[in-house]
């Protein structure tokens, strides 16, 4: 379970970095959707999360397993300091631009992608069988 999970993380995460180069995807001035102005940086982050995914699935169920709770950990509080500051650590916002006043409807729209993906894969990742011992 968690490998496919995992796996399904490649998937999305790939997708998520492929979003720049798709024609139509971007609007002017660089927003993915309106919302999210992505980077090269930020590109580079998630392939680079996507591959990590990917090997884990690959290697073995307790690999999928960690990675799920280090992703998602990792994810899931980036997506709280965005929601709560109008920047994350993931990107280096928090230390490039500092906190933003943002309006909340904003900060969570721009944030609910990392709370949802975060905050899934560490529930995923800790949530074993009764039998299953810790990674």
């Amino acid at each position: 379970m968690h490998r496919t999970i995992a796996f399904g993380y490649f998937v999305i995460l790939a997708a998520v970095a492929a979003l720049n180069y798709l024609p139509g995807i971007p609007r002017p001035g660089g927003a993915v959707f309106g919302i999210f102005a992505l980077d090269a940086y930020d590109d580079a982050l998630h392939l680079a999360s996507g591959l990590w995914a990917l090997g884990a699935a690959l290697v073995s169920a307790r690999a999928a397993r960690l990675f799920l709770i280090l992703f998602g950990a990792a994810y899931l509080a980036d997506g709280l300091m965005g929601l709560s500051l109008g920047s994350g650590y993931l990107d280096l916002g928090i230390l490039t631009v500092g906190p933003q006043s943002l309006p909340l409807t904003f900060r969570v729209l721009a944030n609910l992608p990392h709370l949802a993906l975060g905050g899934f894969a560490l529930w995923a990742g800790l949530r074993s069988r009764r039998n299953e011992a810790f990674p």
